[in-house]
């Protein structure tokens, strides 16, 4: 079928044809041919780069040239940009496009003015639970990356949401998008969707197994040469060496930096000079941007010889430009933990997975890898428009058989998506959500709602309910919940703490503890205490052996200002203490100016990990205040207020007010703070000559000052 046939406004069509497309692939005709464009609700299970996200543009501007909205679901704030970057490109008609990824204690009304939405699916998550006008004006849902609904930390979200579009019976179509899973017919009876399943690639996929030398794809055996760095790395050089780009997996962030570092010393025989000179503008960019550290160095070192590495560790900045470049070509190949299957288009001729276990924090030891996370990076393989094929190579310990390796992972049909709403956390946080979100509900109401999720559909509703029974437990007893005439209403501190989005463990933690906060003798160590031991605090940092002593003093200088007491000194406890205190460490450090690589050094943070943690902490002292203005505990308010300040910036106390001015964070107000600017006052009284000669400042950002100061 082709895209000039489809009942799609002219202009649109013309859009499509200027982008270079012709024929719609197998998934989108299916989807036409089912209904798309006359607002049917489906679910599209196909593999990656097979045209899902034309499939959603397509239905997305029919539902706008009709006066609807359109929400667009995104489980990653990346994936939620770079959605949001596609989707701009219907501005030129006219659609109003907005993206929403934070920020959850707002109320989402001013996104009414919008046509359509990229959301992460917290952020609409917490848009339900404020209430806008605007909801029943959408008129198409698209949820993308459907199958993460069995994911952990945020399948019950997920789930939720989706159930409450039902729930609320909105008159709107819903597109639920997913790589190929074994149950879709069981999440489409769900979302009341039919189902269209492809398993179609616009690229062939090959799949292999290395074997001592050569790589079986099936009955075809491929020699490739040894480079003495190891089976990964002889698999990816052999794709480089014949022009393709490599994307290898490892386990641990540790691993992929190893592979990069070795890699790059095979990657850099391959350039070309625009390719080396593209490397050098990828090594200055990272150079150029944040602050450095030694993995920022090592970064740039291996890029600027054709590799890379790419893991949450890294800044923000420096894993956008390694994906840049990796897109434009110059680097050839990319080694990354496996959160890069998720979503993100880095695609490869050769896909490596260089390990097939994985630990396990549940289980607390390795386990094999499953064979749905296997399809998502064997789904990278295969660069559209460079390659007339992909290929996925497993490289199994040698230990393993090859082809029962092979036959496992290629033959046996992905893990089903099972719902992970029935732990305490998830339905305590969403069964208030649930409650607050209304007047008040009667029991039979609760069960309406929850009857129509996953969860339900795979445990049966008389299981459900017993978990209704847990958390409306919980939530009463602490006071979140009351019941009234039958009907569970949400007491003024619950629903705060179901807008603020935190779980209800966080807010009776912060209830308890408030009034402890000023009677601390240093009360930034116990509001950072406070909010680490909070489950919504993220990412935790387990004590090391090697920090033991380190902790130990902090925790010794500051044992006044502590949340947790050590009056009976019992193992457990000060164990349980010590553990909490590299996290207390680490924000501590930032909030007194300590560099990031002396951060790395001593304590063992990575950029992104301490940038993480300051996301965090900035989230919770903000809940933490508005908190205590409920509790009418002023002080505490004002206290976790000014904190917040110094953690956004990460300053000592004196430099608050200066970075008050747009324009001047860390370093620059310190330089400022040093030559005796140390307030907005010293800083009006002087010339912008004056201002310009101090460190980091310069004509350009003076004459910026003045201009602030001067209003």
């Amino acid at each position: 079928m082709k895209f000039q046939e489809l009942d799609l406004p002219s202009e649109f069509l013309a859009f499509l044809e200027e982008s270079g497309y012709r024929e719609l692939y197998p998934p989108q005709e299916a989807a036409v041919r089912a209904g798309l464009l006359e607002g049917k609700s489906l679910v599209i299970s196909s593999p990656t780069a097979s045209g899902k996200t034309l499939i959603a543009m397509m239905a997305a501007y029919k539902k706008i040239k009709q006066g609807r909205k359109v929400v667009y679901l995104s489980p990653l704030r990346a994936l939620a940009s770079e959605k949001y970057s596609e989707f701009k490109q219907l501005e030129r008609f006219g659609v109003r496009c907005a993206i929403g990824t934070g920020d959850f204690d707002a109320g989402g009304e001013v996104l009414g003015k919008f046509d359509l939405l990229v959301l992460t699916n917290e952020k609409f998550d917490s848009i339900l639970r404020h209430g806008v006008s605007w909801l029943r004006s959408v008129g198409l849902f698209v949820a993308d990356e459907i199958h993460l609904a069995g994911s952990g930390d945020r399948g019950p979200t997920l789930e939720m949401i989706l159930t409450r579009v039902i729930h609320l019976g909105l008159d709107a179509q819903r597109l639920s998008l997913s790589a190929t899973i074994s149950n879709a017919d069981e999440i489409a009876k769900w979302l009341k969707s039919d189902l269209i399943s492809l398993d179609w690639r616009p690229v062939p996929l090959k799949e292999g197994v290395y074997d001592y030398g050569r790589i079986l794809f099936g009955e075809e055996e491929v020699e490739i040469a040894r480079t003495n760095e190891g089976a990964a790395l002889d698999v990816a050089a052999d794709s480089i060496s014949k022009g393709g780009q490599s994307l290898v997996f490892a386990s641990t962030r540790r691993r992929a930096v190893s592979l990069a570092t070795k890699g790059s010393e095979l990657t850099r025989r391959f350039l070309n000079d625009e390719e080396r000179e593209n490397c050098r503008q990828a090594a200055r960019a990272i150079r150029d941007s944040g602050e450095e550290t030694g993995l920022s160095k090592l970064l740039a070192e291996i890029v600027e010889r054709g590799a890379a590495f790419h893991h949450a560790g890294l800044s923000y900045e420096h894993r956008r430009v390694v994906e840049d470049y990796y897109r434009k070509r110059a680097i050839k190949m990319l080694s990354s933990t496996p959160t890069l299957a998720a979503g993100i288009n880095t695609p490869a001729r050769r896909v490596v997975v260089a390990d097939l276990s994985r630990y396990d924090v549940e289980t607390g030891m390795n386990s094999m890898i499953s064979v749905l996370e296997y399809r998502q990076m064997a789904g990278r393989a295969g660069r559209p428009q460079y390659d007339d094929h992909g290929e996925a190579v497993l490289v199994p310990p040698s230990s393993y058989r090859p082809d029962e390796v092979l036959d496992h992972f290629t033959k046996t049909p992905p893990e089903p998506i099972e719902s992970r709403l029935g732990g305490e956390r998830g339905m305590r946080v969403h069964v208030l959500a649930a409650v607050a979100a209304s007047f008040g509900l009667t029991r039979p109401e609760i069960e309406s709602l929850f009857s129509k999720t996953l969860l339900a559909a795979q445990i049966g509703v008389e299981r459900v309910r017993k978990h209704i029974d847990e958390a409306l437990g919980y939530l009463i007893a602490e006071q979140l919940v009351v019941e009234k005439a039958g009907r569970f209403q949400a007491t003024g501190f619950g629903k705060r703490v179901s807008t603020l989005y935190i779980d209800p463990v966080t807010g009776v933690l912060f209830k308890k503890c408030i009034g402890f906060i000023g009677l601390a003798q240093e009360p930034s160590v116990a509001l950072l205490h406070l909010i680490s031991r909070s489950p919504d605090f993220e990412p935790k940092f387990p004590l090391r052996e090697k920090n033991y002593d380190q902790a130990y003093e902090f925790l010794e200088a500051n044992r006044p200002s502590l949340i947790t007491r050590l009056d009976s000194r019992t193992y457990l406890e000060l164990d349980e203490l010590l553990q909490d205190m590299r996290t207390v460490m680490v924000i501590d450090a930032w909030i007194n100016e300590t560099k990031e690589d002396t951060i790395l050094e001593r304590l063992g943070v990575e950029p992104g990990d301490l940038h993480r943690a300051v996301d965090s902490a900035d989230w919770l002292l903000y809940c933490l205040a508005e908190l205590a203005q409920l509790f009418e505990k002023r002080d505490v308010q004002k206290e976790a207020e000014f904190l917040r300040k110094r953690v956004i910036s990460g300053i000592k106390a004196e430099l608050v007010e200066l970075t008050k001015l747009d324009g001047v964070g860390r370093v620059r107000a310190r330089s400022l703070y040093s030559a005796g600017f140390t307030n907005l006052r010293t800083i009006r009284d002087a010339s912008v000559e004056r201002l310009a000669l101090v460190d980091k400042i310069g004509s350009s950002t003076a004459n910026k000052i003045k201009e602030q100061v001067s209003r």
